[in-house]
This record gives C-alpha cells, sequence and structure tokens, in this order.
C-alpha cells in the first residue's frame, strides 16, 4: 500500500489514497454523466478543503457504507438533497458492468459550478469493490504545511514510487504548470513596482544631497579657501549620505519588524476576505512573515542605490572653485 508506506516515511504530512472513474448517475427523475471519486474518509480531509465545504450534511465517515457526497449543481440537476439515493451505473476494472445504489449524506458548494455539477466522492473500499479495483488505485495525494519542504518530501516518496512500476512522483509545478506561470507573473510586477520605488528613492535622496551641496556652496567655499581639499568635502558629503541612509534603514527595519511581528501574530484581513476564504474553507486572516534575506534585500538594494545618488554632488565639489563659490548668494 503506497499511501501506508508513504504515511510511515513522512508522518508529518497529509497523505490519502484516491481512485476514480466515470459513471452515469440516476435518480428517479434524471441521469447524469458524472466522476465518481473514491476517497479515504479518515485522511481526505488532510489533503483537500472538499469536506469543509458541505452545504447540508455531513462528510464521508465509514469506509465501507455505500454512502456518497455530491456537488450542488449535481443535486439540483439530479433533483435530490440529503438522504436520497441515487444509483450508479460504470464499468469495472476489469471490464464488468459496476453498479451500486448510494446514499447521498452530503452535499457540497465550492463556488466552482463544473466542480459542482461533475463531482462526487465514495469511500475508497466501496469504490474498490463496485468497481473491481481490488486493493488499488489511481493517486495518492500529498499536502504539506510548508513549502519549502517540498524537496525533502518529494526525495523520500521518489524510492516509493520506483519501487513500483508505472507509477510517477509528480509535484504541484508539473500538475498544474499554468499556477507557477501565474506566480511567476505576479512576482515579476511586484519585482517591477519594487524596481520603481527603489529608483523613486535613489532620485529623492539625490535630489536631498545635490540641494544639500548647492545651498552650502558658500560654506564649502570658505572651508576650501581654509585649505581643506575638495577631495576630503565630496567625502564628506559621501559620508553624509551613507549616514543619513543608514539611519533611515535602520528606523524602517525596525517599525517594519515590529509591525510584522504584530501582524504576524494577530493576522490581518480585509473586506470581503472573510466571505471568500469561508466560501474556498480557507483560512480567513492573512499571517506575514519574513526571512533572513528578504530583510536584508531590500534594504541593502536601497543602501547602494543612496550610495550611487551621492556620487554626483560629490563630484561637483571636487569641481568647486573657492572664488566662484565664495560669491555664491544663498
Amino acid at each position: 500500500d503506497l499511501a501506508r508506506d508513504t504515511r510511515g516515511a513522512l508522518p508529518s504530512v497529509g497523505v490519502s489514497a484516491r481512485a476514480a472513474a466515470f459513471a452515469l448517475a440516476s435518480s428517479e427523475e434524471r441521469s447524469y454523466g458524472i466522476q465518481v471519486i473514491g476517497v479515504e474518509p479518515e485522511y481526505e480531509p488532510t489533503v483537500s478543503t472538499l469536506p469543509g465545504l458541505l452545504a447540508h450534511g455531513r462528510f464521508l465517515k465509514d469506509e465501507m457504507v455505500p454512502e456518497i457526497v455530491i456537488g450542488a449543481v449535481m443535486a439540483r440537476n439530479l433533483k435530490v438533497t440529503v438522504g436520497d439515493e441515487i444509483t450508479l451505473l460504470g464499468s469495472g476494472r476489469d471490464g464488468s458492468f459496476a453498479a451500486a445504489v448510494m446514499t447521498v449524506v452530503g452535499i457540497f458548494d465550492t463556488g466552482m459550478a463544473e466542480m459542482d455539477r461533475s463531482i462526487a466522492e465514495v469511500p475508497l473500499p466501496f469504490f474498490q469493490e463496485v468497481f473491481a479495483m481490488q486493493d488499488h488505485g489511481h493517486q495518492v495525494v500529498m499536502a504539506l504545511n510548508d513549502l519549502d519542504a517540498l524537496p525533502a518530501a518529494t526525495a523520500a516518496v521518489l524510492p516509493l514510487a520506483d519501487a513500483r512500476e508505472g507509477l510517477v512522483a509528480l509535484d504541484w509545478v508539473a500538475l498544474n504548470p499554468g499556477l507557477k506561470q501565474a506566480i511567476q507573473a505576479d512576482m515579476s510586477s511586484a519585482w517591477f513596482m519594487y524596481g520603481v520605488l527603489i529608483v523613486l528613492v535613489a532620485f529623492s535622496v539625490l535630489n536631498t544631497q545635490l540641494m544639500s551641496v548647492l545651498e552650502r556652496t558658500r560654506e564649502f567655499g570658505v572651508i576650501s579657501a581654509l585649505g581643506v581639499r575638495p577631495r576630503r568635502l565630496a567625502a564628506l558629503v559621501m559620508l553624509e549620505t551613507t549616514l543619513m541612509a543608514l539611519l533611515g534603514l535602520l528606523i524602517g527595519l525596525a517599525l517594519g519588524w515590529l509591525v510584522t511581528v504584530y501582524f504576524h501574530q494577530a493576522g490581518f484581513t480585509y473586506p470581503g476576505m472573510e466571505q471568500a476564504a469561508e466560501r474556498f474553507n480557507l483560512p480567513s486572516r492573512i499571517y506575514p512573515s519574513v526571512t533572513f534575506s528578504s530583510i536584508l534585500l531590500g534594504p541593502s538594494v536601497v543602501f547602494g542605490f543612496c550610495l550611487l545618488a551621492s556620487i554626483y554632488p560629490a563630484l561637483r565639489l571636487l569641481r568647486l572653485r573657492p572664488v566662484d563659490a565664495m560669491r555664491t548668494v544663498a
């Protein structure tokens, strides 16, 4: 049993076996083609949000009882409700005729019409008996609590899959490449906006330092006439910029860390989020977190651009002529 071996190798990971088949679902009045999925009632809630989306009734309990949970659209199409019976007709794994009378114990509402119209779940052992699957299945689904744990989990599962003929281990990227591309597109737009903000910060620092140098041109001229070399004046301006940038970054890091710690504990939400989260059985609050690299990356880039922005005002001081500077009117 691959699911059992996987649970033994990864005890902290949600693991559930599944099997699927197409069948004709019939009520007293109507018939529709649906996809029947056999699931393990005990473990399915650890890998799927569907058990938490039940609008009526309950989820599957006993593994050998002819129970079924269906979508809200399917229930409306078949004109059935909790407690009614539907008949499943299909083809078994060995080509035999598969038939069963199931009692509707739950109706889920995911908000996605296609899923609510075509998906039904039954206990896996009962599914295996009806469709002549013996102890076979089609999928073993895993759900991790931390995306960073994916490489280690994949490494643990690969030997189990390779030891069985015809099995392959696929991560979420291989199963849903479109989602990966959407995340990458979102990250690209976020980095673009981040770059725009950094450029704005750099130009703000450049403008501040340049105006500071221009306003103090007469003072710099007097200091230069007293014997201070332009190179030292340029170094003084760059030091001023460095200290200003460091002070701002330290204050920003401290305030940002305090805000992040608060929301990491309390979480945050926005209008309409709770209703959407309830619809998809997701957490109603977001809890942000930061890593050491994310803390250092942004401030380091901003600090580097601040230093670059101080170069032009410093170059003006290198070309400073004391006589002309002292004639400048502030």
